[in-house]
């Protein structure tokens, strides 16, 4: 059964064709340890179209990639260190076939200059699974105080007995 505790994953690799089939099954192998494996398609495609779009167009080979779980929704994020690609235009074929086979996408400028494309994958309705809830431990100043006795002064006194009071002073 799957969890819904949050996962990730990181990946360094220098771009190449014969290095995009490796990429492919080392991500196959981390959803299948997470027991995504209804995902390992969709997102091996996506992987594989973006691998062999920066190596086709960058120049700038080193490229990161990411995965992340929440329990719903895994998003793939491929980070390229080009400055010079430009997804509008050199990739746009690309995109458009992750558009179509992805819930969700995205492009974003990097630290470095290069550029993030991101796609999400979503778990489908009789798939999804609880996020596990975790029970916040009580704060010492949040814990209830336990009642004690508080000591009498005094009693009260009758109310005729405070009119005698009165009048013999």
């Amino acid at each position: 059964m799957k969890t819904g505790v949050p996962r990730y994953y990181h990946l360094d690799v220098e771009v190449s064709p014969e290095r995009v089939g490796q990429v492919s099954r080392i991500l196959a192998a981390h959803l299948h340890y997470w027991d995504l494996d209804n995902l390992v398609d969709p997102v091996c495609r996506g992987a594989e179209l973006l691998l062999r779009a920066i190596d086709e167009h960058a120049t700038d080979k080193d490229t990161s990639i990411e995965m992340w779980w929440n329990g719903q929704h895994l998003i793939t994020a491929v980070c390229g260190d080009d400055r010079d690609l430009r997804p509008d235009q050199d990739l746009r074929a690309c995109l458009a076939d992750i558009a179509a086979m992805s819930d969700g996408w995205g492009c974003c400028a990097a630290a470095t200059g290069g550029k993030i494309i991101w796609f999400s994958q979503r778990a489908r309705s009789g798939e999804r699974v609880p996020l596990v809830p975790t029970a916040p431990a009580p704060d010492v100043s949040e814990r209830l105080q336990v009642p004690r006795a508080l000591p009498l002064v005094a009693l009260a006194a009758p109310a005729n007995a405070a009119h005698a009071l009165e009048g013999a002073r």
